[in-house]
């Protein structure tokens, strides 16, 4: 990869790794999925499958975090041409945001529409348990606020505008489709919305850091996802995240349960069943064009 300003990715990089891809499967896909934590099950249900390792695909990173398989698989659900990351990249694996939102970019270049983005995350708001589903309504960057942000450098037009809103970076009308959809799963009792708030890692919070997000107004915490969903939305994706609860961050220092990434990947195997049929029907309402371009 080329380095240019503090971006580490060219154009010609994107490109080149865009037409390696599109001559390797005829997939089209119109629907991205990234499949966060123990979230790789989401790809099996997809049919006419082809599975390319991270390694082998020319400029990918690779995923270095247990839970993470680090492949990228194209296939078919109801009917549209999707493709599945099954592991993405965090800024605590070394990598840059350049890195870290590569894939977004080639997406963008392969004719993506949709960006399905999932992950596990630690429950701040008192009102959510281990297990919920959190539809991600808005979200805190605050590696982004110390300058770690992945539109930093010079602005590649091709791509997307100096300046992009994120006011309305998650599509309210998809997210009420993902309600209605929990609903009719039976689901809908632990179906969430709320916001989401992202740090670098890979420690995991400290009481007082914790307090500080629920007073921010943030109700759940992660490591990763918001420079994907930045850059997506950067491109003129849309965009829709659900983020599993997988513990219960404390807030109270007499509290001794300690979370550990383990049980997080536990929560994931318990959730991936449901979270694969919320992904399939939501996959089948956008080929049914009823939220196609609601933006």
């Amino acid at each position: 990869m080329h380095t240019k300003g503090n971006c580490c990715c060219s154009f010609e990089d994107y490109k080149l790794t865009t037409e390696w891809l599109m001559k390797q499967t005829s997939h089209r896909p119109k629907v991205a999925v990234i499949c966060g934590s123990g979230l790789g099950l989401l790809a099996d249900g997809a049919s006419n499958k082809q599975t390319f390792r991270y390694q082998d695909i020319p400029n990918f990173p690779i995923s270095t975090v247990p839970g993470h398989e680090g492949c990228l698989v194209f296939g078919t659900v109801e009917e549209r041409s999707c493709v599945f990351m099954k592991g993405h990249f965090h800024l605590y694996e070394g990598y840059t945001l350049c890195q870290v939102t590569f894939p977004v970019r080639i997406f963008k270049l392969m004719g993506v529409e949709l960006v399905l983005v999932t992950n596990a995350s630690g429950g701040i708001c008192p009102d959510f348990k281990v297990g919920d589903i959190m539809i991600i309504k808005d979200h805190i960057n605050l590696p982004g606020f110390a300058g770690q942000h992945p539109l930093c450098g010079p602005n590649d037009e091709r791509f997307g505008i100096r300046f992009p809103c994120m006011s309305d970076a998650y599509s309210k009308d998809m997210r009420s489709v993902v309600v209605d959809i929990g609903t009719e799963l039976g689901c809908s009792d632990f179906i969430r919305e709320g916001v989401y708030c992202m740090v670098s890692g890979p420690n995991f919070e400290t009481i007082a850091e914790a307090r500080m997000l629920w007073i921010l107004g943030c109700d759940s915490v992660g490591m990763s996802m918001v420079p994907e969903v930045t850059v997506a939305k950067h491109c003129g994706l849309q965009v829709v995240a659900l983020s599993l609860i997988t513990n219960k961050v404390s807030l109270d220092y007499s509290r001794e349960e300690k979370v550990n990434h383990e049980e997080v990947l536990e929560i994931c195997k318990m959730r991936a069943e449901l979270l694969q049929k919320l992904v399939t029907s939501l996959i089948s309402r956008f080929n049914q064009q009823q939220i196609i371009n609601t933006n």
